[in-house]
């Protein structure tokens, strides 16, 4: 028994809230993988924000119709395709992706849409490498603790010094009329 037409719309107005809440899109090429696996591949995903869909291409065509930051994802919709899409944590969704992909080595990422723009299957592969918004995070704190103990130092040397040249000329003195 096929769809009906409501069943369609439905799938596609899902599909067009999930790109609405979406920062990035990938297309990978799902064929042969198994049910476990596409589920594994689910879970892996979800800690990230991310999420699977499996739908056809022209359902997809349908929902990013008319909509110019995802028109570029047309180029990839051929064959079996499953789409990734991520939230927040683009990185994160990559990374979970590649370690599946190592883990399976039965997908084959195809690209994907950032902001408008078609993403080839390696500059998706480098987002993956960027460090987390939690890396990130720290990384500016280990500077401005750095840079804060660095003033505390240089506040804390100014008047020692001073007292040190007041020392050193007042033994100095004491020496002369000695």
């Amino acid at each position: 028994m096929g769809r009906t037409l409501a069943n369609k719309q439905e799938i596609v107005t899902e599909l067009k809230e999930i790109l609405k809440e979406s920062q990035m899109a990938f297309v990978i090429d799902y064929e042969g993988l198994s049910v476990a696996e596409i589920t594994d591949l689910r879970n892996r995903l979800r800690p990230a924000g991310a999420t699977c869909k499996i739908t056809k291409n022209t359902l997809m065509n349908i929902a990013i119709e008319g909509d110019e930051n995802w028109q570029p994802m047309q180029q990839f919709l051929s064959n079996a395709s499953a789409f990734l899409l991520a939230g927040e944590e683009v990185g994160a969704a990559v990374k979970a992706y590649k370690e599946f992909q190592k883990a399976t080595k039965k997908t084959e990422l195809r690209g994907g849409v950032m902001e408008g723009q078609a993403l080839t299957k390696e500059q998706v592969e480098a987002l993956g490498d960027l460090p987390s918004k939690e890396e990130l995070y720290a990384q500016i704190a280990g500077a401005l603790n750095a840079l804060a103990t660095k003033i505390a130092v240089g506040v804390k040397e100014v008047p020692a010094s001073l007292a040190r040249g007041i020392k050193a000329v007042s033994e100095k003195e004491d020496q002369a009329a000695a």
